[in-house]
């Protein structure tokens, strides 16, 4: 088939290269967000997607809105059978759909019904899901609700952060995504409406979302860490100002402190929470580099009695 791909983080880069290497299709053209500011200086950046494309001599789209008229007719003018997506970040019009005969078909990070939306990996992993997974679907207008052509699974493992797991399930995804083409290409795959059942929701995940309650339990402080990492960021306060957590792991032997009370040991940093203690493994002072947590205590010197959170 003739393939439009649509993506634009590193995440969707896998994708796009395993639709490169097939050898059975042929990717016309990439549409990917536009250029973004980035850095310091904050210079127009081309999306990871449009490098990535360059590199393969393949014609860039960057459409302000996927909506506007001259995308639309060059759109039509390629004429793609199919229009694979990952992690593009707009919403598709109707009248974009109905262009490929064979619609838009998008690779979405968790095992729908479940996680619809923006953070289908920081959610499942938040949610102290044990397994996940990717799905590809045919894009309509309501929110990752089309049929499902098929899935991979994947394991939740005990340390994974969203980073870690988005990692594993874009190189999955991408073989699925190949494969999903290939059987729409030769008529063996069909789509399958989704279940009524088990739907959830994954809206984006911002910085307040990501501010610690010392009163839940710690496997709950774990999982909003891990679930936060790398974005936006788990974080909490000490002496007034933003702390942000990169690593912590549960210690359930430790019940002697209060919720947000520190404990600083030699080569150790303990929290209570509502249940039982966590040990802060790597943290990041504002306006600081990401070290561990032991060489922080030591150098804002602990008080007894001293508190993390508000």
């Amino acid at each position: 088939m003739k393939l439009v791909f649509a993506g634009t983080p590193e995440v969707a880069v896998p994708a796009l290269d395993a639709l490169l290497a097939s050898g059975r299709h042929q990717v016309a053209a990439v549409v990917t967000r536009p250029d973004a500011p980035a850095g310091r200086g904050r210079r127009l950046v081309a999306s990871p997607v449009a490098e990535r494309a360059e590199e393969a001599g393949i014609e860039v789209l960057k459409p302000a809105k996927p909506k506007d008229p001259e995308f639309l007719e060059r759109l039509r003018e390629i004429g793609p059978d199919c229009c694979p997506v990952v992690a593009y970040g707009a919403l598709l019009p109707r009248v974009a759909l109905d262009i490929p005969a064979h619609g838009w078909v998008n690779l979405h990070f968790s095992l729908l019904p479940a996680w619809r939306g923006a953070a289908p990996v920081q959610h499942a992993i938040m949610a102290g899901d044990e397994i996940t997974g990717a799905s590809t679907f045919l894009i309509e207008e309501g929110l990752d609700s089309g049929p499902v052509y098929g899935t991979v699974t994947e394991e939740i493992r005990a340390t994974d952060t969203s980073g870690d797991l988005l990692t594993r399930l874009a190189f999955a995804g991408a073989g699925l995504l190949a494969a999903t083409m290939d059987g729409i290409e030769d008529g063996t795959l069909k789509a399958v409406p989704q279940p009524a059942d088990g739907i959830s929701l994954a809206p984006k995940v911002n910085v307040e979302d990501a501010h610690l309650d010392w009163n839940a339990p710690a496997l709950r402080v774990d999982r909003m860490v891990r679930g936060c990492t790398p974005a936006p960021g788990a974080w909490t306060t000490f002496r007034g100002e933003r702390l942000k957590l990169i690593q912590v792991a549960p210690v359930p032997d430790r019940t002697d402190l209060a919720p947000g009370q520190i404990a600083a040991g030699k080569n150790t940093v303990h929290a209570g929470t509502g249940s039982y203690g966590v040990e802060l493994l790597w943290v990041q002072a504002q306006g600081k580099k990401p070290m561990r947590a032991a060489d922080w205590a030591r150098g804002v010197r602990i008080g007894e009695g001293e508190r993390l959170g508000d």
